[in-house]
């Protein structure tokens, strides 16, 4: 089943315990010390619009892209001028270059093979202004191996429940989620469906990372470990890197 279709209905219910306000501080945070104070941003892999909107907030001109059309629905349904547009990241367009493009939410580890990671770092690179920043996290190889593998997470609620189980492949450096949702439908206080979906992400080592950013005619200038300013550890579960397009001419 393509992922984010029953979850999208409940995918912010569940997702309450994430700090999108304090994560979006950092972001913009680091939007502002690579000179991105306003205009046009993109984020990728936008899902529900929580951090669009939160970019939008704080007064940049958003535009989401998500490969949900179930997820961009809800999106869509908040009452904000954005654009979204259903599109996947590996292969997206835009009518122009935007000042800056953000991924966040280890997105990106939904990219399963290199010349496809390969592939987003090279649009993102044309859609960017000359100098334009990219900023985005994933998810580390350490994470998946010592946290997430082999893993089973359960919540349950009154509007519903999910069984999240997770089996990591050290070989291919890929979790598998296997994703089951018991949602209830709508005026029907004790009847609740059943939706099953199987996610993949791929865990990259870093230096392959800057390899294939460099690759795709970027710099590289930082990576960091989440959250803050210091460098990456070897217990980082999540980083943040921070690259800028250089071809382009002024």
């Amino acid at each position: 089943m393509e992922a984010y279709t029953g979850f999208a209905e409940v995918y912010d219910l569940f997702m309450d315990n994430v700090p999108y306000e304090e994560w979006s501080r950092y972001l913009i945070s680091l939007l502002q010390e690579y000179g991105i104070l306003e205009g046009l941003v993109l984020e990728l892999g936008c899902g529900t619009g929580k951090m669009t909107r939160l970019l939008a907030q704080a007064g940049y001109d958003m535009i989401g892209v998500d490969s949900s059309q179930e997820m961009l629905q809800v999106a869509r349904e908040q009452e904000w001028d954005i654009l979204y547009l259903h599109q996947d990241m590996r292969e997206f367009e835009l009518y122009g270059t935007v000042r800056a493009v953000v991924c966040v939410c280890d997105s990106l580890n939904y990219i399963l093979e290199e010349e496809d990671l390969l592939a987003v770092f090279s649009l993102v690179n044309n859609y960017l202004d000359p100098g334009g920043v990219f900023i985005f996290d994933m998810n580390t190889l350490y994470k998946y191996r010592e946290i997430l593998g082999e893993s089973t997470i359960c919540e349950n609620r009154e509007e519903g429940s999910f069984i999240w189980e997770n089996f990591y492949d050290d070989k291919e450096q890929v979790n598998q989620y296997d994703l089951t949702l018991f949602i209830r439908e709508q005026d029907a206080q004790d009847l609740y469906r059943k939706y099953e979906e199987t996610h993949f992400q791929r865990g990259y080592e870093l230096q392959k990372v800057r390899r294939l950013l460099e690759q795709s005619g970027m710099e590289f200038v930082t990576m960091y470990d989440a959250f803050t300013r210091e460098p990456v550890k070897a217990q980082s579960e999540r980083v943040y890197v921070i690259a800028r397009e250089k071809g382009k001419k002024k």
